[in-house]
């Protein structure tokens, strides 16, 4: 009888303690993307009302960013903002924001505990404070990103987690030389960027097929250079070409990138103008023909591929162009990274041009490929001179790198994995594992694309790490992007149709430690935020292999 006695009040205990601690929480409740490198599910959860206050420890810039973005976001569900106050102890119902140095994480790494009575977020500066914030919003419901109805409560489910990326460098890429998109579909894209914690977007702003900056000096390159006659109807690689006879393009205006730089900087996003040199620059010559070896005509072209015509590697009108052009860039990017491009130009106008051969002779220089190379280190020589980075596509390692460029290894792994083996910061973005262009299931029945095969799987099982390489080279491994070039992304939304969600699964590797990556487990917490997607607007792809619903469909049947 004493026994059972102290049995009976062995499970009053634990009843009242399950009580007290609140309602056991599922691993469902955390369907976080990028997936957190430690959590811990705790029972309960914190209620967000209007009684909520969110404390700061600082009121330095970067932390109040992140308050910001967090006010706004429950304003939003709420209907009412709550207040932010100035304090560094935690409250009851309060939501804590801490910078301090007490935190074993990188500088981009944050320590979330979520207790029934309170939230406290720490990290060592604002980026942290910022992607911990990201994390509390994928934790609510979905349905705070339209507005809660009056009176429905938000809860985070209980946990503690340490998290922190495995790169520096986590971003993607948007061609808008040959399609662009409107700015509100540019922030849309930025707002993507930060929800998954994400940190640069490469904006890709000069083509063949259009020029899309603004630059005062020169301003038949947005009068002429943005504009093409036709744009070729079908695919690229299929002749004959037929066109759609109606002129085509617009730019961006220093305003537009101003607004776009700010919107990201907000966000925690650094934006890197790409302004391709020396080859894809047909837009530009149509514009400014006595730069070409050859002096034109030239005009925009209006199909894809690689041409013949390519920025003069002879004349000094060229880099006096190219320097006075990036000075106006520099101005409106304030991030370290001004991108060239760099890729896929043709040698052959080189060839033939004898002010080029004559600067092949006067600098000493082997071939063609040397030019090349001389070519970019002279850019990178006024980028330094002005405390920016180079950046090219892989290309600028033919010839001699440049001595501090950065290489983005797109042919592949291979020239990312010579770059770090010269000891240059090389950031992973290979075909075709990067590349969201191309297809992501069978083509039939699918808008048309430029080809190839990339699913979702495929894009999510890629490790930016090369095993080629020992410790101390895989230093210069900074981070992992995927690209989306737009010859067939001829509207916002199929854009985003080739973005979403091959662009989360980026998010994924770059910031999740490999060994905890897991492509099902990713899954499902896609199927669980698509909701969230789904209320935000976006055109993600619905493949039936990921897809909730028609997965359920395809079950059943």
């Amino acid at each position: 009888m004493k026994n059972y006695l102290t049995f009976l009040l062995l499970i009053v205990a634990l009843l009242l303690s399950s009580c007290k601690q609140g309602v056991k929480n599922s691993e469902e409740d955390y369907s976080i993307i990028p997936r957190p490198n430690n959590l811990a599910i705790l029972p309960g959860a914190f209620t967000i009302n209007k009684e909520t206050r969110i404390l700061v420890n600082s009121d330095i810039g970067e932390v109040r960013l992140a308050a910001d973005f967090l006010l706004g976001m429950l304003g939003n569900a709420l209907g009412s903002e709550p207040e932010i106050e100035t304090g560094a102890v935690s409250k009851k119902g309060s939501i804590l924001l801490m910078i301090t140095d007490d935190v074993d994480l990188n500088d981009e790494g944050y320590l979330l505990q979520v207790k029934p009575s309170r939230i406290l977020l720490k990290a060592r500066d604002g980026r942290g404070l910022f992607y911990g914030v990201q994390t509390i919003r994928q934790l609510l419901p979905p349905a705070i990103e339209k507005g809660m109805e009056t009176g429905q409560e938000l809860k985070v489910p209980a946990c503690t987690i340490s998290d922190e990326p495995r790169f520096v460098y986590r971003g993607m890429h948007l061609d808008v030389g040959r399609h662009m998109f409107p700015v509100e579909y540019i922030k849309r894209y930025i707002d993507m960027l930060a929800l998954h914690k994400m940190n640069t977007f490469h904006w890709h702003l000069t083509e063949d097929q259009g020029w899309r900056i603004e630059i005062e000096k020169y301003p038949l390159l947005t009068e002429i250079g943005a504009y093409r006659k036709e744009t070729l109807i079908g695919h690229g690689g299929r002749p004959p070409f037929e066109y759609d006879g109606k002129r085509y393009g617009g730019y961006y205006s220093k305003e537009d990138v101003k607004e776009i730089v700010n919107y990201a900087a907000e966000r925690f996003v650094t934006v890197i103008p790409e302004i391709e040199m020396p080859g894809h620059a047909l837009a530009a010559l149509a514009a400014y023909p006595e730069l070409s070896c050859t002096g034109g005509p030239h005009e925009v072209a209006t199909r894809w591929g690689v041409f013949p015509d390519v920025f003069c590697a002879g004349k000094e009108e060229t880099f006096v162009f190219l320097e006075n052009v990036l000075s106006e860039v520099i101005e409106l990017f304030p991030g370290k990274y001004i991108h060239i491009g760099g890729d896929e130009c043709p040698k052959e106008r080189w060839q033939e041009c004898p002010e080029c051969q004559k600067r092949i002779a006067d600098e000493g220089l082997a071939d063609e490929h040397e030019l090349q190379s001389y070519f970019i280190k002279r850019i990178e020589k006024f980028l330094v001179a002005n405390n920016r980075k180079l950046i090219g596509w892989d290309e600028i390692l033919e010839g001699g790198l440049a001595p501090e460029a950065t290489v983005m290894s797109w042919r592949g792994t291979e020239g990312g994995i010579a770059a770090a083996k010269e000891g240059h910061d090389v950031i992973m973005t290979p075909n075709p594992f990067m590349y969201l262009d191309h297809y992501q299931c069978e083509p039939e029945g699918e808008p048309l694309a430029i080809g190839g095969y990339s699913p979702l799987e495929e894009v999510y099982s890629y490790d930016p790490m090369p095993a080629e390489l020992d410790e101390d080279e895989q230093r210069y491994i900074l981070g992992v992007q995927g690209n989306l070039w737009s010859e067939y992304l001829t509207t916002p939304d199929y854009m985003e149709y080739m973005a979403y969600p091959r662009f989360f699964a980026v998010g994924e590797i770059g910031w999740t430690k490999q060994g905890l990556r897991d492509f099902e487990n990713f899954l499902t917490r896609f199927r669980k935020q698509a909701e969230r997607y789904d209320i935000i607007g976006i055109n993600y792809f619905k493949g039936e292999y990921y897809d909730t619903r028609k997965r359920a469909e395809t079950e059943t049947d």
